[in-house]
């Protein structure tokens, strides 16, 4: 019996409970599996063989039939349909990284098939997210006559309207929550209106969808659309959308695309995050290398340029063009570091409230949405981060905690509100300057009756306790088949047994090494602790800590060796 330690301001509880040894062990037989692996499977929803055997080996065999996906086939014929008429396409994508994969993917692949197509993405700054009037009027004037809106349109009723007016064919994929009414666009691809096989598909996973489909309904020889699936991947894990079932398929599969690194934009990309050539790019690398480069373009300058690294078809243009991303990124760490800063200064002023909303008018608008993450990470609360806007308005980004769906919050607020969109999670939103304070006592009011007016407490999942002795490099090539982790399949997280710190290292500033001693098992091993320095000083050397903690392979210097990555401690004694 393992006895979980208990916080003032936390929790630590192991997932949901276990079938009897019997099943497991006949389920491990049944997949030449450990008992363990079967273990993590089935916490994370998984029952039968079958279910299992498909989460392992997730092939691009498995994905759904176009006919399943509500309003695809539709839209590919729509598309078709125009195109056969000579009408010019233009993509209309979005400036984050899965509208950029998005864009990237359908004009790489009516490139393919011999098709020009214009884009557009708009600036955020000075048009902000989705369609405009202007730039699709500006379109028509072009000669523009298929318009086809990939990551964004759902909701932009008046907009689809105009494109209508002037004559366009508009057929709208997005996987953003829709609105009462829906835009009179000739064609709608969204997962989430009526039934799919999977309602969280990233924007890039309908546009691949789409593409797909028009790669069979199109004249001439089809393409391998396995081609595009580094973009897919890349967009969906950025998204961070549910990492299971098709979304699953189509990031691992994906990923695999980006280990070989064919694009020159991903080979370029890869060379500005340090990695080499051949890097196996899991979600982390993903995550905290490629993705931030990319989506740093449309925070501090225009996203065309990272658009433009997808689309290049040489090493020496992608290079030029990842360097400047690289050096849009460093703007961005340096720009976000001081609002971050004042950001959670302001945050502890509200702590007594439920909902933070806060707004300063010279906070940079493109980099609201990460400090958002990091106000509701530390204070654990919804949190809305407001700017000024050139038009006179306020602008915000929002990011949420699981016990609260921010999409909903601000649908209870919409009266305040002049625009608002997003997920549960994550969320964009505008209003008046003078509706601020209304909004944010509305706001605080709505989190507040959603959680039962108790404050939320933060609660650490774990998977199962396990010594030192039990790690080997064979559990770990087990545990990389869960791969890729995200939303809804996080990393495995295992309590140990008491340990033994033997040894303190710091790393830089911030961060530090323990080496850690399991007396039961005889073994040590080494811990990395990132932006810890100041939570785990001199002073715990020769202490008892139980650890939860993910063991992963560290490669240095082409030695790879086990190491683990904590994720929370408790002192014992």
């Amino acid at each position: 019996m393992h006895t979980l330690p208990t916080f003032a301001d936390k929790a630590w509880t192991f997932r949901s409970s276990l079938p009897a040894e019997r099943h497991v062990l006949d389920l491990a037989a049944d997949l030449d599996v450990s008992p363990l692996l079967v273990r993590l499977l089935w916490t994370r929803g998984l029952r039968s063989v079958e279910a299992m055997d498909l989460f392992l080996d997730p092939g691009l065999r498995h994905l759904a039939l176009p006919d399943q996906w509500c309003g695809l086939m539709h839209a590919g014929e729509t598309i078709a349909r125009a195109l056969s008429q000579g009408k010019k396409p233009t993509v209309w994508g979005d400036y984050d990284v899965d509208g950029i994969t998005s864009t990237a993917l359908l004009l790489l692949f009516f490139r393919a098939r011999g098709i020009v197509a214009d884009y557009h993405i708009p600036h955020r700054q000075t048009e902000g997210y989705g369609l405009n009037t202007s730039g699709i009027e500006t379109l028509a004037d072009r000669g523009t006559g298929l318009l086809v809106t990939v990551d964004c349109g759902i909701s932009q009723l008046q907009e689809v309207g105009r494109a209508k007016e002037l004559g366009m064919t508009v057929v709208v994929s997005d996987h953003h929550l829709p609105g009462p009414d829906l835009p009179v666009a000739d064609a709608i691809m969204n997962p989430k209106i009526g039934e799919c096989p999977c309602p969280n598909l990233a924007g890039v996973g309908v546009a691949f969808l789409l593409a797909a489909v028009l790669n069979r309904m199109l004249p001439g020889e089809h393409l391998d659309m396995r081609q595009f699936l580094d973009l897919v991947a890349l967009g969906t894990v950025a998204d961070i959308v549910e990492l299971t079932g098709q979304n699953r398929i189509l990031a691992k599969n994906g990923l695999a695309m980006l280990k070989e690194g064919k694009r020159p934009g991903v080979v370029a990309l890869k060379e500005v995050c340090g990695y080499k050539p051949g890097a196996v790019l899991d979600e982390d690398r993903v995550g905290f290398g490629l993705a931030p480069r990319i989506n740093a373009a449309g925070r501090l300058g225009h996203a065309e340029t990272a658009l433009r690294l997808l689309l290049a078809q040489d090493l020496v243009e992608a290079r030029g063009l990842a360097k400047e991303l690289d050096g849009y990124n460093t703007q961005r760490r340096n720009v976000g570091r001081e609002i971050q800063e004042e950001a959670l200064r302001l945050a502890q002023e509200q702590k007594g409230r439920f909902g933070l909303v806060l707004h300063a008018p010279h906070w940079h608008e493109g980099v609201i949405g990460i400090i958002a993450s990091k106000v509701a990470e530390t204070h654990y609360r919804p949190a809305i981060i407001l700017t000024d806007h050139e038009s006179g308005h306020l602008k915000g980004s929002g990011r949420s905690i699981p016990q609260f769906s921010l999409y909903d919050g601000l649908v209870a607020c919409q009266h305040l509100l002049q625009g608002f969109g997003g997920h549960s999670q994550a969320a964009g939103l505008r209003l008046r300057r003078d509706d601020l304070p209304a909004f944010q006592a509305a706001f605080d009011t709505v989190v507040s009756q959603a959680l039962g007016n108790t404050p939320p407490t933060p609660t650490l999942v774990l998977d199962a306790p396990l010594g030192f002795g039990e790690i080997d490099y064979d559990l770990l090539k087990e545990l990389e088949l869960l791969a890729p982790f995200g939303m809804d399949n996080p990393k495995p997280l295992f309590l140990s047994p008491p340990v033994t710190v033997r040894n303190r290292k710091p790393v830089g500033a911030e961060h530090v090494f323990l080496d850690l001693r399991d007396a039961e098992a005889e073994v040590t091993m080494r811990a990395k602790a990132w932006n810890q320095a100041e939570n785990l000083p001199r002073s715990i050397t020769g202490k008892s800590m139980l650890l939860a903690y993910t063991p992963k392979f560290n490669e240095f210097n082409g030695v790879t060796s086990i190491e683990l990555v904590l994720r929370d401690w408790a002192f014992q004694g």
